[in-house]
């Protein structure tokens, strides 16, 4: 009797209840328990989990590793997906296998390079993987003269911080005053530059932001899966251009994705993000972790969670190609359960567990039709 998997994600995006359910609708039908922590005990990775903790907060990186090892040996962790503090645990990977547990994330070296962007783009141009133009800036000096040079060449400008996720801090520079267009509306990315460089100048801290031109779409996001051989095991390209998204096979997101997570060592689920600089696909961004849309892929026929979870055991699923690619399609948000009355402590024992709601099942929506379920 093959013994089930339990596995556990840590302070996630709300997004992975759907890497959540995939997990449990793998094809070979073993059995998945999740076990899932976050410091919100409203998020929705709470209800879908079989079990779930509340994380202590205020932990610093070398404590949340001990609090991190702890739970893998009280809930006896066979496959552990780090978010938060990534790069912390991922340099203890040796202490986690001697406790049972395999780590479904890249090597302690390849989180730091692309942990700060401005290294990612030294590095991964060193292999000939196109970047956009950018400059590192701290003070508003650096700011005006790099936004300057920017327009000087027909770019718009636009900044970012040098480390973050999720699009957190990105804005977009206009030279238009701050007038009643700015507060029309739902509020958008757009920032006077007076006001920015305002703000820079007096902030108690130096910034760190990149600056760089606004890139065009399409925005190509490439899912890869890739062994610790360094073999690429699974790369689909999903593509977004306002709200119609699809999928591509493409060499031209494909060569340099694969490229750059085999030069780089991005084991198990990577995600790397091109946009469009002129006729040119640049590099935008490299996640070390599932990305938020990973579930799109089952609309492909491919349920990569659970390929991931495979490789993480040992167990090769050998190349992950989709049998067929899915047709464009929109997402939308719905409903997900959240567990029953607020936690009052920082752990609940798996006594003190709610019952378990029924995922409500929603996801992306293909165009012209209803609905489409994860795998």
């Amino acid at each position: 009797m093959v013994s089930r998997v339990r596995v556990w994600l840590n302070r996630t995006y709300a997004e992975n209840v759907f890497f959540m359910d995939q997990l449990r609708r793998n094809p070979s039908a073993r059995a998945v328990e999740i076990h899932a922590t976050h410091g919100d005990p409203d998020s929705p990775v709470l209800a879908a989990a079989d079990t779930a903790d509340l994380e202590p907060e205020g932990l610093s990186p070398a404590a949340y590793v001990e609090y991190a090892l702890d739970q893998c040996v009280r809930r006896g962790i066979d496959v552990f997906v780090p978010r938060l503090h990534q790069e912390a645990i991922v340099a203890h990977r040796a202490e986690f296998k001697a406790a049972g547990t395999a780590l479904l994330a890249p090597p302690a070296e390849a989180v730091a390079v692309f942990r700060d962007k401005a290294t990612a783009y030294q590095a991964v141009q060193s292999i000939g993987i196109p970047v956009p133009p950018w400059w590192r800036v701290t003070t508003g000096d650096e700011l005006l003269a790099a936004v300057a040079e920017l327009e000087a060449g027909g770019h718009k400008a636009c900044f970012k911080p040098a480390a973050g996720a999720g699009g957190v801090g990105f804005r977009i520079i206009t030279r238009a005053p701050f007038s009643m267009t700015h507060l029309s509306g739902f509020p958008g990315p757009y920032v006077p530059l007076d006001l920015v460089v305002r703000a820079v100048r007096e902030a108690e801290e130096p910034v760190d932001w990149l600056v760089m031109p606004r890139l065009e779409q399409p925005e190509v996001s490439v899912d890869c899966l890739t062994g610790s051989d360094n073999l690429v095991r699974m790369a689909v390209a999903r593509t977004k251009n306002g709200r119609r998204r699809g999928f591509s096979l493409h060499e031209r997101w494909l060569e340099p994705a694969r490229r750059l997570a085999e030069g780089f060592g991005l084991h198990y689920l990577s995600n790397i993000q091109f946009r469009m600089y002129g006729e040119e696909p640049v590099l935008l961004d490299v996640n070390t972790r599932p990305a938020g849309g990973l579930h799109q892929l089952s609309l492909c026929g491919v349920n990569a969670p659970w390929a991931a979870v495979q490789l993480a055991l040992g167990e090769d699923p050998g190349q992950v190609v989709p049998p067929f690619l899915g047709t464009d399609y929109t997402v939308v948000s719905g409903p997900r359960p959240v567990r029953s009355a607020s936690l009052p402590q920082q752990r609940m024992d798996e006594a003190e567990q709610p019952p378990v709601l029924p995922a409500v099942p929603v996801g992306p929506v293909e165009v012209g039709r209803a609905q489409a379920l994860p795998l």
